[in-house]
């Protein structure tokens, strides 16, 4: 049985990943740069990491290997750099690592154990597209998010949409930093409900039930 792909397509059909690393791309402009063109000292690396990030079918997401990312990357005519693959490819896992643990904080308690957890059924990149949230922050004197994308959730049948704004972080020296801005789209009672609940916890430190 072939492994679920990365929940970030690399492929020609152009479907974006939660974190597009791609060059040109918001992602890689804040990756370091080796700056030292395309000359290796070694052959891309082959190797896979399995994610945390469960499937609606069995397994989880798989990333994509150094090559695969060099090789998705030179097909959509980006000229990535080899060098770049041992830096881009651990920041575009840890991101979607941190995204989905920031979900799960939301889904905790709300039923999906009962079926084994929840899983990511979709995903999608907007980076066009200011979310309400970014909209206000930005009005408020905030800076604007680079990134955005939406991640749909399955909770035992229940199909959840998720908001992700990506934000850039304070630079603590040690590389590139984000802030990930996760929360439950407003399009359905459930996702008003939830808000509504973290607000209330936010503000009076108790849950009002």
């Amino acid at each position: 049985m072939e492994s679920p792909k990365c929940p970030v397509e690399h492929d020609t059909q152009n479907k974006n990943c939660p974190a597009d690393h791609s060059s040109g791309s918001p992602w890689s402009r804040r990756a370091p740069s080796s700056g030292s063109g395309q000359v290796s000292s070694g052959p891309l690396s082959k190797e896979r990491e399995t994610s945390s990030i469960p499937t609606l079918v069995e397994g989880n997401w798989v990333y994509p290997s150094e090559a695969q990312f060099f090789a998705a990357m030179t097909r959509k005519n980006h000229n990535p750099q080899v060098t770049d693959m041992k830096t881009i490819v651990p920041i575009h896992n840890a991101v979607n690592e941190r995204a989905w643990t920031e979900v799960l904080k939301w889904e905790a308690g709300r039923g999906g154990e009962r079926c084994g957890g929840v899983k990511l059924v979709t995903f999608k990149g907007k980076a066009g597209e200011t979310s309400p949230k970014a909209r206000w922050k930005i009005l408020m004197g905030y800076s604007a998010p680079f990134d955005r994308h939406d991640w749909v959730i399955d909770r035992c049948g229940t199909r959840m949409r998720y908001v992700i704004d990506f934000y850039t972080g304070r630079n603590s020296g040690s590389g590139p930093s984000f802030y990930l801005d996760v929360r439950p789209a407003l399009d359905s009672w459930e996702g008003v409900k939830m808000r509504a609940e973290q607000f209330w916890r936010n503000w009076f430190g108790f849950d009002r039930t």
